[in-house]
């Protein structure tokens, strides 16, 4: 998968850090496609790089997916990397107090959505001979996380699911790794740390602080810190990285 002209496929690349991803891969010669739940972002990102793929549809949509992947599958007649991505922060709260359906819509997004993009990218690329696929999981699918059961059990799932893809899929020359971000500047994780500051009964800046004193570097991580390794693994220099789970976290010490 070297040089350019790669075909890359992203699910939540609408914002944060699958914007990201689609971004280097555009910058670098790839053709890209995503697909991300919200319209306007959506909108932004096909605005932003004429010629990509973008298409609003909803990960948990089994018949919008299949038809998504099949309109790229049918304009590039392959995929060569997919980054299986798109994850929703979900519920925060003491597991007594979660609502069932938050719960099960945060599980859909997390792991059924990476079930749905896999399941595909695993056929196409089984004939082909080769491909990557990239799961985002987190920190979270490494650690247990008070206050956040629904999205750690998910993150922890897709760890489970690399691992048995990388057995399946490697004989026939396809890699599967996961990325376990750690705590990624950006909106998204702003809403998290209100949700746990919350539920905790702390300030926001405590909890921020907490993450970055829970880290070896002190520190927060970046979305393009997070798509340097994505475009790493996606290079020849990785063509004999498989079943990984790599953090990118700044060395996770503790998440209590």
């Amino acid at each position: 998968m070297s040089g350019l002209g790669r075909r890359v496929l992203v699910t939540g690349g609408g914002a944060g850090i699958g914007r990201s991803f689609a971004r280097r891969f555009v910058e670098a010669g790839d053709r890209v496609a995503i697909c991300d739940a919200e319209a306007g972002a959506v909108a932004e990102v096909a605005a932003a790089h004429p010629g990509l793929i973008a298409r609003r549809v909803d990960v948990r949509d089994e018949a919008g997916m299949d038809a998504f992947l099949s309109e790229v599958e049918k304009a590039w007649g392959g995929v060569d990397v997919v980054c299986a991505n798109a994850g929703t922060g979900g519920p925060v709260g003491r597991i007594e107090e979660l609502d069932y359906g938050a719960w099960q819509e945060c599980v859909a997004v997390n792991l059924h959505g990476a079930f749905l993009t896999c399941r595909w990218a695993a056929r196409v690329m089984r004939a082909q001979g080769a491909g990557l696929i990239v799961l985002t999981s987190s920190t979270s699918g490494q650690w247990g996380v008070p206050y956040r059961s629904p999205y750690v059990a998910a993150k922890w799932g897709i760890v489970g699911l690399t691992k048995t893809l990388a057995m399946e899929l490697g004989p026939a020359g396809v890699r599967v790794n996961a990325i376990c971000p750690g705590a990624v500047e950006g909106a998204r994780m702003e809403r998290v740390l209100e949700g746990e500051a919350r539920a905790g009964g702390k300030t926001v800046d405590e909890v921020r602080r907490f993450y970055a004193e829970g880290t070896s570097l002190r520190a927060w991580v970046t979305e393009d810190e997070l798509a340097d390794t994505v475009l790493f693994l996606a290079s020849d220099a990785a063509r004999k990285i498989s079943g990984q789970i790599i953090a990118i976290d700044g060395h996770t010490e503790r998440m209590t």
